[in-house]
């Protein structure tokens, strides 16, 4: 049963392929108030994955999407694997900043892939097809740890919705960004049309959306849409560097800074202030608070250990 209709076995083989990792019913573990809400060196997982690459850096993990035969490419075996990834980057303590890139010099990821898009049959596939992408991307957006997107190359379609649920988006001078789906006879399907507003503004989405033309790097730094440039060969140790950087801040007090303005910017100001004061209390009875502001008066660099 799918949606309360039964459905021929070949039609159920065909939507098994997107049901790895649905959003939540209500698209969010957490919830407003009233609502009722060091692994020193570098290292690979050791998880087996076929399409996508982790590397392990001390405090820092990065992903990198791995099929630049098809320019990485977002196929659903991809996006179950990146599910999956995350996940593992979840639960791994060690870890407190992520990095998403592309493998190669050409491509961050390209997009969904156009043959599974080719081969939907009919709305119910093609609803499934998109709640498996936006379940995934939702998952990395919520991840309670700061998740970076160095976009190395080209980012259209899924890949830069993909890029849109980072923290934040360094790119290369290289780079190039659109939502090309308009071209294909569809729009964005993996939370673009949501998204890419919410951060641009609704005139300058629409009109990338509408359009389906490419930005360059420059161009959508000026929107908003990425946070800076970097040369090309520098793109990634920037990333790198900057991820390092927040893996040394209270993770505590990351998790809970990530929360309160992703929840808070989805509802009225009174509300994401509440939620704002309900967080400002969990913080403040975390160990890392103690350590913090006791290191401060003390004059040393604080140990932060995430409780």
């Amino acid at each position: 049963m799918y949606n309360g209709l039964a459905l021929d076995s070949a039609k159920a083989r065909r939507l098994s392929r997107f049901h790895a990792y649905l959003p939540p019913a209500e698209l969010g573990r957490g919830t407003l108030p009233g609502d009722e809400a060091g692994i020193p060196g570098s290292e690979v997982s050791a998880v087996p994955y076929q399409n996508i690459l982790i590397e392990r850096d001390e405090h820092i993990a990065v992903i990198t999407i791995n099929r630049p035969q098809v320019r990485n490419a977002l196929d659903a075996l991809t996006l179950r694997e990146l599910g999956a990834a995350v996940d593992e980057i979840e639960a791994d303590q060690t870890v407190r900043a992520l990095v998403v890139t592309g493998a190669g010099d050409r491509a961050f990821v390209a997009g969904a892939d156009i043959n599974e898009i080719r081969d939907l049959v009919g709305a119910q596939e093609a609803e499934a097809f998109a709640q498996n992408g936006q379940g995934v991307l939702y998952k990395m957006e919520q991840l309670p740890k700061p998740v970076i997107a160095a976009i190395n190359g080209y980012a259209l379609g899924g890949g830069a919705e993909l890029a849109l649920a980072a923290d934040i988006r360094l790119a290369a001078d290289t780079a190039r960004l659109g939502f090309s789906e308009i071209n294909l006879g569809i729009f964005p399907g993996f939370g673009g049309t949501q998204r890419l507003p919410r951060l641009i503004g609704r005139s300058a989405a629409k009109l990338m959306i509408f359009t389906g033309k490419m930005i360059d790097a420059r161009e959508a730094l000026r929107l908003g849409l990425v946070d800076r440039v970097y040369p090309v060969a520098e793109l990634l140790p920037a990333a790198k560097a900057l991820a390092k950087t927040l893996a040394t801040k209270a993770p505590v007090a990351m998790a809970l800074a990530k929360q309160a303005v992703n929840l808070g910017m989805e509802t009225s100001l009174e509300r994401g202030t509440s939620l704002e004061v309900r967080l400002f209390g969990q913080v403040c009875a975390s160990e890392d608070r103690v350590e913090g502001t006791r290191a401060f008066l003390e004059k040393r660099q604080p140990e932060f250990k995430g409780r």
